[in-house]
């Protein structure tokens, strides 16, 4: 059986600094007319850092949910950068932490009824110290956090963030070398 929509025409109706939303015109796999929304997004690599039996998180305002989150390093990718690069940047820039490599351990699409980004989870090795240097517009904390901790802290309903939640229950499939 074929699923596949096609697309007729897209249509933008806002384009902002960081998404771009579109409402095409489609067809159906029965020959239907349809309207398909869609939100583009450059897409984000995150990186899970594991030190000492202890994950990195950080602490941020996520302004769409009015509160603060605990999350792995993340950031929206630069146009044209690998995602790789982006988490290594991202965990350098958010932590100080610089990592010798990253290792990919999934690519997920965060919310594919709308939207066309991808996340990029890695996991960091062969770490050393450096300098924070966040964006200007991004204010966060940086914290080591138990494994344990961090596993009460998703159980509980406490991390919601879906990136933060695969990375580390990747953990629990016997990814816990450091």
């Amino acid at each position: 059986m074929n699923l596949t929509e096609k697309t007729v025409r897209k249509n933008v109706v806002f384009s902002g600094k960081i998404i771009q939303v579109r409402c095409d015109d489609a067809v159906l796999p029965d020959g239907k007319p349809c309207k398909r929304e869609v939100v583009e997004h450059p897409g984000g690599a995150s990186v899970l850092y594991v030190q000492d039996g202890k994950v990195l998180l950080v602490r941020q305002f996520r302004y769409p949910y009015g509160e603060e989150t605990l999350e792995i390093p993340a950031g929206k990718l630069d146009p044209g950068e690998d995602p790789a690069d982006t988490a290594a940047r991202e965990l350098a820039e958010e932590t100080g932490w610089i990592p010798k490599t990253v290792e990919h351990l999934y690519t997920i699409y965060p919310t594919p009824g709308y939207s066309a980004e991808k996340i990029y989870i890695y996991r960091a090795h062969g770490v050393r110290e450096g300098a924070v240097h966040p964006d200007e517009d991004e204010f966060l904390s940086a914290a080591f956090y138990p494994i344990e901790e961090v596993f009460r802290r998703i159980r509980s309903g406490e991390i919601r963030d879906a990136k933060t939640i695969i990375a580390v229950q990747s953990l629990l499939c016997g990814e816990q070398n450091e």
